[in-house]
């Protein structure tokens, strides 16, 4: 899991994992999530590899627009 920088200060993210048709996202709490292409849509997935990687936006963006369409709760 790598490190998600936070460069605003005030994300409910810690940690993601990137996969060639997923992420996993873990939050604060240490719940981990799964988002792939089939659930959660091949635009968004790759819209929050790209928010992970830049340390900003992720939180607000799955807050937005991804919700509650996650593949998986892995914890």
């Amino acid at each position: 899991m790598e490190y998600y920088l936070n460069r605003a200060g005030n994300s409910g993210v810690s940690g993601y994992e990137l996969g060639a048709d997923s992420i996993r996202v873990q939050f604060r709490d240490n719940s981990i999530y799964l988002y792939n292409y089939q659930i959660t849509g091949m635009a968004n997935v790759e819209k929050m590899k790209r928010l992970a990687v830049s340390g900003q936006g992720l939180n607000s963006f799955i807050n937005s627009y991804v919700k509650k369409s996650y593949a998986a709760k892995l914890r």
